[in-house]
């Protein structure tokens, strides 16, 4: 089968909907036909490199010695009117 391919080739673009020569045209990287003003490199962003997978676990693993709750760590709760002392508070409410 012949294709026309002479001077009077013509093709419309996929964006603008313009007449440009066909020997003119190209195609961008996702199938549209399109003329010399309106074509672009795809992306760099558009092909991200794959994130490498991590090769092994870990050997000698430890859990969290907060997870259960009993750090052994105490810390003192300060709210807009000061310091509270449980232990006084306590003897007051009494």
């Amino acid at each position: 089968m012949a294709y026309a391919s002479n001077k009077r080739a013509y093709g419309i673009c996929d964006i603008t909907g313009f007449r440009y020569r066909l020997r003119d045209m190209k195609m961008t990287w996702d199938g549209l036909l399109v003329g010399p003003d309106q074509w672009s490199p795809k992306h760099p962003q558009l092909m991200p490199r794959p994130t490498p997978i991590d090769p092994q676990a870990l050997q000698i693993t430890r859990p969290d010695q907060a997870a259960n709750g009993n750090d052994n760590n105490f810390f003192t709760v300060y709210t807009n009117v000061g310091m509270v002392n449980w232990a006084q508070l306590c003897k007051l409410l009494e």
